[in-house]
């Protein structure tokens, strides 16, 4: 009788989830989950790596992959410690032939997988699947990943033209109901990863919670109810308010859905609804997304090196005093201040804000880009390691960006917030 484990991480979902369907496959299956402790440390810029609305957001997706995942009587255990000191005990307590995981590349993720594949016994098979790109590795036009464009729109327009979007895969089987097992490791609270509990910022843009059932109440919310997105690209660039962009971000970080169901819903809304440039811009979105994730997977953690991928020497500063006012929100820069403060106090940033306070940071102030993109990934709700260090890096003059630009955030701030009505949301003290 075959045993199967599959080990969650950044896929946590029952829909389109290829690990779960080939694990599925086996006669019984057991689920692990692991918050790693070495994910709440501080790192060597001086940020706990996840802050409080990065767990909060976790912790909810787990509970509701745990709670879907009994629907098919598969038990998810969750584990607060490392998974190489835990995932060996799990197989031989449960007798496991196969492992599945979704693979990871980048160094830190990499190394924990190949410390659990080096303490597995040499007959359990470890079952690794590229499950979080819209264009399969497999099925991308570049005989290599060396041969990866420079230039975002090269690599699209040859995707667009060579490759079709792979269908999503099927739910697992319902096993039976003595597939569960017994534990009593729960799901931990915020207090046990060290934070306490605290409302959310009624003044945030994005409000909602984690989990694959919140994230496709909003795939339904904004392509079926409001159909927002036939007026995606048009209003993208926004920065008050819950529907200006599709906010799918978050749940695609945590992989509470794939790119591949919105993608295929998109189609199906360019069938039943309208079909425009709107439409076509979010696929365009999705497309970027998989770009630096291709990045990563070409230059490796050159993507982490102060010089970047284009190995260009500036005189970077590191000033404890510019990174307070930056982080708090007191520059000289009303614009860059109101997207800063909002970050702070929700997690929470719009694209158009991103680029000019990474601009800011980076080409104003002279300070080490890689501190910005730190202060990020503790920060961002929608933290993913690929777009997260690829971005920055494009907006410091060492990533992808042929052009190297500087954004003016005063005439940005004059054309996206002309009333100031995001300023003013922001840098005005709150009344209670």
């Amino acid at each position: 009788m075959e045993t199967s484990l599959i080990w969650f991480g950044n896929n946590l979902r029952i829909q389109d989830n290829e690990s779960l369907y080939m694990a599925s496959k086996a006669n019984r299956l057991v689920a692990v989950y692991f918050f790693d402790p070495r994910q709440f440390q501080i790192n060597s810029f001086g940020f706990k790596k996840t802050e409080r609305f990065r767990a909060k957001f976790l912790l909810e997706s787990v509970r509701q992959l745990q709670k879907n995942l009994e629907r098919f009587n598969i038990t998810l255990l969750v584990h607060y410690e490392k998974p190489e000191d835990k995932i060996p005990e799990l197989v031989e307590h449960h007798k496991i032939d196969s492992v599945h995981i979704q693979n990871e590349w980048t160094s830190e993720e990499h190394e924990v997988i190949q410390r659990v594949q080096n303490r597995l016994p040499n007959n359990v098979s470890v079952h690794k699947t590229f499950d979080q790109f819209l264009f399969h590795p497999e099925d991308i036009p570049f005989d290599s990943y060396a041969q990866i464009p420079q230039v975002f729109t090269v690599f699209r327009k040859k995707c667009e033209k060579h490759v079709q979007v792979r269908p999503c895969y099927e739910k697992p089987k319902v096993f039976p109901t003595d597939n569960r097992v017994e534990s009593k490791a729960n799901v931990p609270s915020m207090e046990d990863l060290g934070f306490s509990q605290f409302e959310t910022d009624h003044r945030s843009a994005f409000p909602f919670e984690g989990g694959e059932n919140n994230a496709l109440n909003r795939l339904e919310h904004y392509f079926w109810d409001t159909k927002k997105l036939a007026y995606y690209k048009k209003t993208r660039n926004g920065l008050v308010g819950t529907d200006y962009s599709s906010k799918f971000s978050p749940w695609l970080a945590n992989g509470c859905i794939s790119a591949r169901t919105i993608y295929w819903e998109v189609k199906r809304f360019e069938d039943e609804i309208k079909k425009n440039q709107d439409t076509y811009w979010l696929i365009f979105e999705l497309i970027w997304r998989d770009y630096f994730k291709y990045v990563s997977l070409k230059h490796g953690n050159q993507i982490f090196k102060i010089d970047g991928i284009l190995q260009k020497d500036y005189d970077w500063s590191t000033d404890e005093a510019a990174k307070h006012d930056w982080i708090h929100g007191k520059t000289d820069d009303d614009f860059v201040n109101a997207n800063m403060i909002e970050l702070k106090e929700t997690g929470w940033m719009s694209n158009r804000g991103r680029q000019n306070v990474a601009s800011y940071w980076s080409k104003h102030l002279k300070q080490d880009w890689r501190i910005g993109a730190s202060y990020f990934e503790t920060m961002l709700l929608d933290y993913d390691v690929h777009s997260n260090w690829g971005n920055w890096m494009y907006n410091s003059g060492v990533g992808n960006d042929p052009r190297n630009r500087i954004f003016n955030t005063k005439s940005q701030a004059e054309r996206y917030d002309p009333n100031k009505k995001f300023q003013s949301l922001w840098l005005q003290p709150t009344l209670f």
